[in-house]
């Protein structure tokens, strides 16, 4: 017991450093670009930059002038070096960078509002005012911190304001309370960001100064592949060495994690002297990989062969040293960690030592992955497809580059895919709803997009969804298919993906199928019946989330559409998996051996003004699903396009009549 506990504990650290990582590289990574356009501003414009190196070997100095003393005009007035300082390159780094991240994680906490956001940056402004060093730390605090505290402050007088008076109170509420954050961000996190700089600066000093920088990738390679990167890359690396880069010209650390030669050498050994599926596949991980700047397409080759981690901390820190020895470094981040990426974001003076740690990394990994696959006395080449699976379930998500890898073993064009739930009524539904508009908008009308639930699965189609609780339900039924994991069914990231797949994995210049004609819907109520009624729709509920699923289920029983049984597999589905949708909705229903507790295709509408704890989701709408036929897709697909759209959802939040629900919800509500 004792050792299942401690093996549970570090499970459990695990995922929490992983979403740390996760949250951290969610504010940095969309202003990803910011830092690019930042670094070749530098790159080109500073008085050691591209253009003044160039100028110099052609042209000369001027006559009479040395180093220093001369002014390229432009050049030197956009990089501040010029007699009247100023420029781009400061005001970015001091402002503009660590401004976005506050703005990106104030918006985040506030689940994704500008409000959330401009709080955030406001209060990110008085950190960045508070120090003498880039507050990308105090944006990583201070922003989260606005978008979050906006939220909570907010929600003391949600719906208890005058009509009329809504933005008055919005605007001054923000202003005031942003006001306060910057006062003190400038006092206390400002200050106390910077002291925390200038110790870390001063490990990562010691660390240069003795030669023992190589000895982080001990913990930085098995990071990686454990999917602890993001903490470590995010929170300290791109900060200190943003801060550095911005002082030296240059930064090693944004080499430590993001170095492709490793991966580049361990899959160059799987080539030559790998086997079966992990060698036919590691030629196109190599390019992903290297030319992509996607590292994770090397992490199930590792997890496969857990020693091969040796060969990665060998050309990690090989490539570190190297850098060390040649005093190279990056000017900006590389993302992703493609060689276009490292080549593009090195200095004039440092292309030749950079150049020379991948390809030094690349070649001390590939000999001693070569020689521990050489070696290797097992017989079998590894579980290639269930190291990936280990590694999405580390991860928590699926993605193309791991679909490349242990996808679908049917090959060609995506032709069908189903969204698979216990039941194969609410939940799938819905997903599939939202999944088919997306798939069909995007030109693919060819693709069938249905839902059914897992035990009526068959192992003919060619993608399934699932929520990731039952992915692993789902893969027994269909091996061969490609398998998405979700977690939320309303505006899942995870759609783009599938999109993006079936564009890859069409046939160029295929005609497109006609899209099927959909079934007829079977009305399986009683004449004129409608299938949500007005007493069935109730406006003002309070109470827990069991207290919602039977509240739905009454409504439904009492509309005589369920027998009273089925309240119980509907509570007995909620503890199987959540029926949580996004976007604020819950869908519960019951489980699929409780459909013959249903006498007719029913739903129930419930909303709670104050909210409801949906396993950790703020739920305010609850629909409770009683399907006996296809006839509630109808209404279904109608749901989905609601709380898609924020205006819909606002006159849901502001109706104060079921009449006004059902007319938002429209003419799907009524019989067929």
């Amino acid at each position: 017991m004792s050792t299942t506990h401690a093996t549970t504990t570090r499970s459990g650290l695990r995922v929490h450093v992983q979403r740390f990582g996760t949250f951290l590289s969610n504010m940095v990574l969309p202003n990803i670009g910011a830092f690019i356009a930042w670094g070749l501003i530098t790159a080109l414009f500073i008085q050691a930059g591209w253009i003044t190196l160039i100028g110099d070997k052609w042209f000369g100095y001027p006559p009479g002038l040395e180093e220093g003393q001369y002014d390229y005009g432009f050049v030197s007035a956009l990089g501040g070096w010029d007699a009247d300082g100023g420029g781009i390159v400061g005001p970015m780094i001091t402002y503009l960078l660590p401004i976005l991240i506050g703005y990106t994680g104030g918006r985040m906490m506030y689940n994704d509002s500008i409000r959330g956001g401009v709080v955030g940056a406001i209060a990110t402004m008085g950190a960045v005012a508070g120090a003498e060093v880039p507050m990308f730390l105090g944006a990583m605090v201070m922003g989260p911190l606005g978008g979050w505290s906006m939220k909570k402050i907010d929600a003391l007088w949600d719906g208890k304001i005058r009509p009329g008076f809504e933005m008055l109170v919005n605007n001054f509420a923000a202003g005031i309370w942003g006001m306060i954050l910057a006062i003190g961000g400038f006092l206390v996190a400002g200050p106390f960001v910077e002291a925390f700089s200038n110790v870390a600066e001063d490990v990562v000093d010691f660390l240069v100064d003795n030669s023992l920088m190589p000895l982080t990738s001990i913990f930085v390679e098995p990071a990686k592949v454990l999917f602890l990167n993001n903490a470590i890359n995010h929170g300290v690396f791109t900060p200190l060495g943003t801060t550095e880069a911005a002082e030296e010209g240059k930064s090693l650390l944004f080499l430590v994690e993001a170095n492709p030669g490793p991966g580049l050498g361990l899959l160059l050994a799987f080539m030559i002297f790998g086997k079966g599926v992990a060698k036919a596949s590691a030629p196109g991980a190599a390019l992903i990989h290297f030319v992509g700047g996607i590292h994770e397409i090397y992490f199930p080759y590792v997890l496969m062969k857990p020693k091969l981690i040796l060969a990665m901390i060998a050309g990690g820190m090989t490539g570190v040293a190297t850098n060390l020895i040649f005093d190279s470094g990056l000017r900006a981040p590389a993302a992703p960690g493609s060689i276009i990426a490292v080549w593009l974001q090195s200095p004039a003076g440092s292309i030749v030592g950079v150049t020379l740690s991948v390809v030094l990394a690349a070649a001390v990994s590939f000999l001693v992955a070569a020689f521990l696959l050489k070696t290797d006395r097992a017989a079998d080449e590894g579980d290639l497809a269930g190291a990936t699976a280990s590694m999405e379930s580390m991860k928590g998500k699926r993605s193309i580059a791991s679909t490349a890898l242990a996808g679908s073993t049917r090959g060609g064009p995506i032709r069908s895919i189903v969204f698979a739930c216990d039941a194969g009524m609410g939940s799938s539904a819905m997903g599939a709803s939202v999944l088919r508009k997306k798939v069909h908008g995007a030109g693919f009308t060819d693709v069938t997009v249905v839902n059914k639930a897992i035990s009526n699965l068959r192992d003919d189609v060619d993608l399934v969804v699932t929520h990731q609780d039952l992915t692993d339900r789902a893969r027994r039924s269909t091996p061969s298919a490609v398998h998405v994991s979700v977690e939320n069914f309303m505006n899942s990231p995870r759609y783009d993906e599938i999109v993006a797949l079936v564009r890859e994995r069409s046939e160029p210049g295929a005609d497109a199928a006609p899209a099927p004609a959909p079934a007829p819907a079977s009305d399986d109520s009683p004449a004129g019946q409608p299938i949500l009624a007005a007493s069935s729709v109730v406006l003002d509920a309070t109470g827990t989330r069991d207290d919602a699923i039977t509240t739905a289920g009454e409504l439904l029983v009492a509309a005589g559409a369920v027998d009273a049984s089925y309240v119980a597999s509907m509570h007995a589905r909620e503890k199987s998996v959540s029926t949580y949708m996004g976007n604020r909705l819950a869908l519960p229903h019951g489980t699929n051996e409780a459909k013959p507790s249903i006498r007719r295709t029913a739903l129930s509408f419930v909303r709670y003004p104050a909210g409801v704890d949906w396993n950790g989701k703020d739920v305010t709408f609850v629909v409770g699903v009683a399907a006996a036929g296809d006839d509630h897709l109808r209404v279904l697909a109608r749901i989905a396009e609601v709380f898609a759209d924020e205006q819909q959802v606002a006159r849901l939040e502001a109706a104060t009549s079921a009449e006004e629900v059902l007319g938002v919800l429209g003419a799907a509500a009524q019989p067929a």
